[in-house]
């Protein structure tokens, strides 16, 4: 199928010529390979558990087809679509974050699910990317106007946010929202000695964590002296990335996905490592890494603060998620359940992810013009 031309002025032909198709090919290259890991690493972990082996198969074909047509939709908003949507979602992601833990299943010892049929929900998934746009527009409007109303109703969201997933337990989304909070607010010119009283009140607030909750002291003890706790996962991964070496061993030929409980989801990256070897590794780094830096690069003539904002809140939220699952499978980080975007089975990761990189290709359009939708 021929591109639209220049002169085609529909709305399919502006939104071809004004988004970025770089960033765009990279994001359905990652959903590309989501499919192909879900071939390699679910029909072991299926029947392990007594399901079809293709189980996990056909429910994240559909999760990825559902967060490709998300990626397109929400790339044809204009910013100010980008904003009146993530307020709307904001508020329910947030209600719906409550309500696990008044409602939710207790799952390892976390309430972070709310129960749907045929699926789970994760509620503070969605609130990682409506959260920085939201953050972004009150940021923006507290340097227009000046004043303090808009700094503080952002820092009492971010508060609310932080009490939800201490609650649940969930350390590691708290640490990516905390972390793209701070990037923002350094950003949008806070003073520099507020700011560093937030690094301090951010390295305290995780000195407390340590104190206070077990599980969280246990994970980071046990990554600092491995002679303490189960370290069964990890060192099936480190394996699993020694015996993949350069090349891999080829597709549906490696062991590890025979052993490890969550080869499909938070390991899926050690399976990659044993089949397709350390260059298809490399390569899915270097995607992550473009998709990050490509964002930042197209903001560099962009003079709309909140666009600015929102935008790097939305890739630094992107590329972290990302370094902390690659880093948690090879044993640079303690492991964490946080997915590896588009890669990892997972419904609301899948959705959550397009979500935000939808908003992300629509606030980094050029010349989008009147044919945007919002």
């Amino acid at each position: 199928m021929a591109a639209p031309s220049r002169a085609d002025n529909s709305l399919l032909g502006r939104w071809w010529w004004s988004v970025d198709r770089w960033t765009l090919m990279a994001i359905f290259t990652l959903i590309g390979l989501g499919y192909v890991m879900m071939l390699a690493a679910s029909p072991a972990v299926a029947e392990r558990i007594g399901e079809a082996r293709d189980a996990f198969i056909f429910k994240q074909v559909f999760f990825l087809t559902i967060a490709s047509a998300i990626v397109f939709a929400l790339s044809l908003l204009s910013p100010r679509g980008v904003r009146r949507l993530s307020m709307v979602l904001f508020a329910g992601a947030l209600l719906m974050t409550m309500a696990t833990l008044v409602i939710g299943p207790s799952i390892k010892g976390a309430t972070r699910w709310i129960s749907l049929p045929g699926m789970s929900v994760q509620p503070s998934e969605f609130l990682k990317p409506c959260f920085a746009v939201v953050t972004a527009f009150l940021l923006a409007q507290w340097q227009r106007k000046g004043g303090l109303a808009e700094l503080g109703l952002a820092v009492l969201l971010y508060g609310v946010i932080a009490l939800l997933l201490k609650s649940q337990p969930d350390m590691g989304m708290l640490a990516v929202v905390t972390a793209v909070f701070l990037t923002q607010l350094f950003i949008a010119g806070l003073d520099p000695r507020l700011f560093a009283v937030g690094l301090i009140l951010a390295v305290l607030g995780a000195v407390g964590a340590y104190a206070v909750l077990p599980h969280f002291r246990y994970r980071l003890d046990t990554f600092l002296d491995h002679s303490k706790g189960d370290h069964y996962q990890i060192d099936r991964a480190l394996e699993a990335f020694g015996n993949g070496g350069l090349f891999g061993r080829g597709p549906g030929e490696g062991l590890v996905k025979d052993k490890l409980p969550d080869a499909h989801a938070d390991f899926v990256f050690a399976v990659m490592g044993e089949e397709f070897g350390l260059i298809l590794c490399t390569i899915l780094v270097l995607i992550f890494g473009f998709i990050v830096l490509r964002g930042l690069m197209r903001l560099l003539a962009e003079s709309d603060l909140f666009v600015v904002l929102a935008a790097t809140g939305l890739v630094a939220s992107f590329g972290l998620q990302a370094f902390i699952n690659m880093g948690s499978s090879i044993g640079l980080l303690p492991t964490k359940g946080m997915t590896l975007p588009f890669i990892s089975y997972g419904g609301s990761s899948a959705m959550a992810v397009a979500l935000g990189m939808g908003m992300l290709l629509a606030l980094t359009r050029r010349g989008g013009g009147s044919g945007d939708l919002l």
